[in-house]
C-alpha cells in the first residue's frame, strides 16, 4: 500500500473517533490545556511547531548523553596541526573541583563530540569552534566545562557570555552550569533574561552570564551592566533556533562585534543549513568545525517489530495483549493524530494504566511538566503525537 493511501485510510479511520472530554491527566492546580478546536484531527506533520519548543523538549527527554555510533568529522582551521582527541577527562588536566563536578553529573568518559571539541575549546591560545550537535550528545556540558575552565574566580566581572534563543533554553543551560560548578562555588552565574530587572549602571559581579540576545544587548549597551571588552568566551547555543527567531540574528551579531579580538567564539547548532552557515561565518572568524556524521541504521540495542491491524480497536487490543504478555516498565506510544491520542489515552486509562498525554495544543510549560512527570515515573505510559519525535536525530 502506498504512503498516500495509508494516510487517507488513517484519516478516514480517525474521522469516526469521538474526543475524550472527561479525561484528566494533570495534577490538581495545573493549568488546563488549551481547548482543541472541533477539527483537531490534523496530523502532527500539519501542526506548526517552533524550533525553540522542539529543542527544549529534546533537552528534557534526553537528560543523559545518548550512546550512539555516530562518527565525528573534524575540519581544522590549520590542517597541518595535529588532531588532538581525548578518551578520558583526566587527559584534559582540569581543575580538581571541575573534574569532581563532571563525575558528579554522571559522565564517565567523554562523548564522541566531547573527545574532539574539548581539546580545542580548552587549548591555549583559544580556538574558535563551530559544531553540529543534537540534544543528548553532550555539547552543553562541553561548552559549560570550557567556560568554567577559562574563568578567573578572583575577577568579579563577567568573563563568559552564553546566548540562548529563549528564556526556557537559557534556564536549561544554567542548570548544567550550576551542576558542573557544584564544587567550584567561587564562580557565580547571572541570568540576563526577561523578568530579571537591573538598575542602570550597576556592574554585574558574576563571572558567567547566560541570557537571551535582546536582554544581553540591553545589559551591554543601554544599562552598561556588562563590559563586553572583558569577555573571554562567547557561546552561541542553538544557532539554528536563534536565526529562526525574529531579531535574534541581528542582536547576536551586534553583541559579537563589541567583543575583544581575542575572545573565543563557540557556536553550536543541531543543523547546518545554508542560513546557519552564513550566520556562523559572520560570527565565528577562522573556526575549527566539527560535524556529526548521521548514520541511517538504528541503534544496535533496538529491535523493531510490527503488528498488522485493521482498525483502531484492533490496535488497542494489540496493545493490551502486549501488556498482558510482557512486563513493561514505561512506554511511549506515538499516534498519527490528536484524536487518536485522546481516544487511546481514555481507553488505557479505563484499563487502569497511569497515562500521560502530550500533544501540540499544549503550551510549552505544560508539555515540559508532562515530560518531567513521565521521566520521574509518575506515569507509566506517555501517549503523544510526533511532537516528541521532531528534531531528534
Amino acid at each position: 500500500m502506498s504512503t498516500d493511501s495509508w494516510a487517507l485510510a488513517v484519516d478516514e479511520q480517525e474521522s469516526t473517533a469521538k474526543p475524550i472530554k472527561n479525561l484528566r491527566i494533570m495534577e490538581a492546580g495545573d493549568t488546563a490545556s488549551r481547548q482543541t478546536n472541533d477539527d483537531g484531527d490534523k496530523s502532527d506533520e500539519e501542526e506548526k511547531e517552533d524550533k525553540a519548543t522542539q529543542s527544549l523538549l529534546n533537552k528534557l527527554i534526553r537528560s543523559n548523553v545518548v550512546n550512539n555510533t555516530n562518527q565525528v568529522e573534524v575540519l581544522q582551521r590549520d590542517p597541518n596541526s595535529p588532531l588532538y582527541s581525548v578518551k578520558t577527562f583526566e587527559e584534559l588536566r582540569l581543575k580538581p573541583q571541575l573534574l569532581k563536578g563532571v563525575y558528579e553529573m554522571g559522565f564517565n568518559r567523554p562523548s564522541k563530540i566531547q573527545e574532539n571539541a574539548l581539546p580545542m575549546m580548552l587549548a591555549e591560545p583559544p580556538q574558535n569552534l563551530i559544531a553540529q550537535s543534537q540534544s543528548g550528545t553532550g555539547k552543553t556540558a562541553a561548552f559549560v566545562l570550557a567556560m568554567l575552565s577559562h574563568v578567573d574566580p578572583g575577577l568579579k566581572w563577567p568573563q563568559c557570555l552564553c546566548i540562548s534563543p529563549t528564556y526556557e533554553l537559557a534556564l536549561q543551560t544554567g542548570k548544567v552550569i550550576a551542576q558542573m560548578g557544584t564544587f567550584y562555588p567561587e564562580v557565580k552565574l547571572a541570568y540576563a533574561v526577561r523578568g530579571h530587572k537591573m538598575e542602570r549602571g550597576v556592574k554585574i559581579k558574576e563571572q558567567i552570564v547566560i541570557g537571551t540576545p535582546g536582554t544581553v544587548l540591553d545589559w551591554c549597551v543601554k544599562l552598561k551592566l556588562i563590559d563586553p571588552k572583558k569577555i573571554k568566551v562567547f557561546v552561541l547555543d542553538e544557532a539554528d533556533v536563534m536565526i529562526a527567531t525574529q531579531g535574534h540574528q541581528d542582536q547576536s551579531i551586534r553583541i559579537q562585534r563589541m567583543l575583544p579580538k581575542g575572545c573565543q567564539m563557540l557556536l553550536f547548532s543541531a543543523t547546518f543549513e545554508d542560513s546557519v552557515w552564513k550566520f556562523a561565518e559572520r560570527v565565528v572568524p577562522d573556526p575549527n568545525i566539527i560535524k556529526l556524521k548521521r548514520e541511517e541504521e538504528t541503534l544496535d540495542t533496538i529491535k523493531q517489530y510490527y503488528v498488522q491491524c485493521n482498525s483502531k480497536e484492533d490496535k488497542f487490543n494489540a496493545l493490551c495483549n502486549i501488556y498482558g504478555a510482557i512486563t513493561i516498565a514505561q512506554a511511549m506510544i506515538f499516534c498519527h493524530t490528536r484524536k487518536t491520542a485522546n481516544w487511546l489515552a481514555g481507553q488505557l486509562s479505563k484499563e487502569g494504566h497511569q497515562v500521560a498525554l502530550l500533544s501540540g495544543e499544549m503550551v510549552v510549560e505544560q508539555r515540559a511538566a508532562v515530560i518531567e512527570r513521565f521521566r520521574d515515573g509518575k506515569e507509566k505510559v506517555l501517549i503523544t503525537t510526533n511532537v516528541c519525535a521532531r528534531g531528534m536525530y
